[in-house]
C-alpha cells in the first residue's frame, strides 16, 4: 500500500535550519510529482512547495520563496524539504503528500520554531 513517511522536525531556534525527509513506498515514485504542505494551529493546511517527478520544475509559496528549498532523490524514493531561516510563523504540522488514486497523506512531522 501507499506508505509517506516523514521525518526530520523537531525545535528549532529563530534563524536555524531543518531538513524534512518523505521516505516513499508503494507505488512507482519516479514520475509522480510530490508536495509538502503544512498545518499551523487553528489553520487550515496549505501548500508550502511542490516538485514534478523528474525534479525539474519546483514551486512555492510566496512564504518560504528564497528560504525552502524542495529536491527528490528518485533512486532512494525520498523527497526533502531543507528550511533555512526559519521563523516562528513557520511553526506547523509538515505533510508530504502526492496522487495516486487519490489524495495521499503521511502522518506529517512537528516543526516547532521558538526562542
Amino acid at each position: 500500500q501507499v506508505q509517506l513517511v516523514e521525518s526530520g522536525g523537531g525545535l528549532v531556534q529563530p534563524g536555524g535550519s531543518l531538513r524534512l525527509s518523505c521516505a516513499a513506498s508503494g507505488f512507482t515514485f519516479r514520475p509522480n510529482p510530490m508536495s509538502w504542505y503544512r498545518q499551523a494551529p487553528g489553520k487550515e493546511r496549505e501548500l508550502v512547495a511542490s516538485i514534478t517527478g523528474p525534479g525539474v520544475v519546483t514551486n512555492y509559496a510566496d512564504s518560504v520563496k528564497g528560504r525552502f528549498t524542495i529536491s527528490r532523490d528518485n533512486a532512494k524514493n525520498t523527497m526533502y524539504l531543507q528550511m533555512n531561516s526559519l521563523e516562528p510563523e513557520d511553526t506547523a504540522v509538515y505533510y508530504c503528500s502526492t496522487w495516486v488514486g487519490r489524495r495521499r497523506w503521511g502522518q506529517g512531522t512537528q516543526v516547532t520554531v521558538s526562542s
